[in-house]
């Protein structure tokens, strides 16, 4: 519905929404058990046979995101570890490898993935959730911090940004549940009794993957990051953007998270 503009870019592809669901049902409302938690399962065997993701976590649960034409693949690996359904007519229907059988091509051994450098920012950031009811009630704050708020600091004589203030607000509006990522000091400009997070009322440290814009194409991204979190049981929520990747663990382990990654990078080259 939206006119074209001159200033809006549209990827050319279709992406398909992948939720993984444990033991056949999702209580409404749970916590997710985090990215990592799909990693060895989902992620990683599709970087293996060469399929990008995009990954989407919220409050309420992860999405992991797939190119449509893709699909065949996608269904030919995982059938074997999951019961794989598809929504139609708002049912659930079985899907079988015979049903996307049609122009599936075997992929071919991926090259090694480029491993991309990642940043960790000072900030740290809250995960939140909002009642669709009180949603009204801070409608012209949100809009005032999405569109009307200070742009993230730039150094103009490098031309980068300044990742120890990195500005950094995600909405997100899905079958009605609400999810918000956003720095614990834009928190508390909003009502605290209208915003819900966990019990615990942690906070996040964020590492941020890639030095120049992404895009969509190249696979293994999330993988380079989900892989070793999972290994060590590091829970994650991970958001795909076309410039960046986001990856937010709690503030305590931080440090544990970039030693991590910081020994993939040198085993990796």
């Amino acid at each position: 519905e939206l006119p074209p503009s001159e200033f809006m870019q549209v990827a050319d592809s279709t992406w398909l929404v992948l939720s993984v669901v444990s033991n056949g049902r999702e209580p409404p409302g749970c916590q997710a058990t985090g990215v990592t938690k799909i990693a060895r399962s989902v992620i990683v065997p599709l970087a293996e046979h060469h399929v990008s993701v995009l990954m989407l976590s919220t409050y309420q649960t992860d999405f992991i995101l797939v190119r449509e034409r893709d699909l065949p693949v996608v269904i030919h690996t995982l059938a074997g570890e999951f019961d794989i359904y598809k929504e139609e007519s708002g049912e659930c229907v079985p899907v079988t490898c015979d049903d996307v059988s049609n122009g599936f091509l075997k992929p071919k051994p991926p090259a090694s993935p480029t491993l991309h450098p990642v940043q960790s920012p000072q900030t740290r950031f809250c995960v939140l959730t909002v009642a669709p009811d009180t949603l009204p009630a801070i409608a012209t704050m949100l809009i005032d911090v999405l569109f009307y708020s200070h742009s993230p600091s730039w150094d103009a004589a490098t031309g980068s940004q300044d990742l120890d203030s990195i500005t950094f607000f995600s909405f997100s509006l899905i079958e009605g549940y609400i999810s918000i990522v956003m720095d614990a000091e834009t928190q508390k400009r909003f009502p605290s009794d209208l915003l819900l997070t966990s019990s615990t009322g942690e906070l996040w440290r964020m590492v941020r993957i890639g030095g120049q814009p992404l895009g969509f194409d190249e696979c293994g991204i999330v993988a380079q990051i989900a892989e070793p979190l999972a290994a060590a049981d590091i829970s994650a929520y991970y958001i795909s953007t076309f410039n960046f990747d986001h990856a937010l663990v709690p503030e305590e382990g931080i440090a544990e998270v970039i030693q991590l990654l910081q020994q993939r990078q040198e085993s990796g080259r």
